[in-house]
């Protein structure tokens, strides 16, 4: 058995528009933190604290440290992760919407299929005729619960303007045949499923036309799925189908999405 790795971290490094922030306590640190947490716990404790008392010295420590700590402050969207049907809307199919806790874990294991897509470059957008192209070119019909990963090569820009704001995306006809074949996951190497979001934010706003504005998400109001969005590495998988997805989301209490360790499966 083989595991590719088809995830791309969350970054404290990379400026974005909901940009992280982690907070590593080292473990040499931890010898004082863990002093702050107990005594604080204590009658007066944060005061004396403060003062300087300690309950535990270095010295008194395992080689002077303590556990690591990381406090990540994150959206759900950085990193590699999968929107759940609540990103899209409140509702779905007239019901309330799933969130990521409530997605069956059945979408989220299954068969992959990679569509390459690489041919296309910015401005160009995915389209259904796209779609079919693909496929013809692997010889491969779509079957429900496969896991579609869109390839696009969107990954090799992370760290730059362009991965932002320069990037292959999805139009929604393309999207409807996908689903229209019993697909509930699809993923993609950008940072988005749709168009660049700044451009459909433009054209929204000049014209409130409401087709421009998160076409393929707002599908998931009436058309339930989910997508991963922020994959990377697609192009180390060795065939376009014949391997097995797994992108099994962090359980996260009432939100829209969760970070997921996407990985391909393949037996040798």
């Amino acid at each position: 058995m083989k595991i590719i790795d088809l995830s791309l971290p969350i970054d404290d490094t990379l400026l974005e528009t909901h940009a992280a922030t982690i907070d590593r306590i080292t473990h040499s640190a931890g010898v004082e933190h863990f002093n702050d947490v107990v005594m604080s716990k204590e009658p007066e404790g944060k005061k004396r604290f403060l003062k300087g008392e300690r309950v535990a010295r270095p010295d008194e420590v395992p080689d002077g440290e303590m556990l690591s700590l990381e406090i990540v402050h994150a959206s759900v969207h950085m990193g590699t992760h999968v929107d759940a049907p609540f990103h899209y809307g409140s509702a779905c199919e007239g019901q309330p919407a799933r969130m990521i806790s409530d997605v069956p874990l059945e979408w989220c294991y299954g068969p992959g299929v990679v569509l390459d897509f690489t041919h296309l470059k910015y401005p160009q957008n995915i389209t259904k005729d796209e779609v079919v192209k693909a496929l013809d070119h692997i010889a491969y019909k779509l079957k429900p619960r496969d896991i579609v990963l869109i390839y696009t090569r969107g990954d090799k820009m992370l760290g730059t303007p362009d991965y932002v704001n320069k990037y292959v995306g999805m139009m929604p006809d393309a999207l409807e045949f996908i689903l229209d074949q019993g697909v509930k996951m699809i993923g993609i190497d950008a940072i988005g499923l749709d168009r660049p979001c700044f451009e459909m934010f433009n054209e929204f706003l000049s014209t409130k036309d409401k087709s421009k504005i998160w076409p393929c998400h707002f599908m998931g109001r009436k058309r339930e799925y989910c997508h991963i969005e922020r994959l990377g590495n697609l192009g180390a998988i060795p065939k376009p189908f014949g391997f097995t997805v797994s992108c099994l989301p962090v359980k996260i209490k009432d939100v829209g999405a969760g970070w997921a360790r996407v990985v391909a499966i393949l037996d040798e």
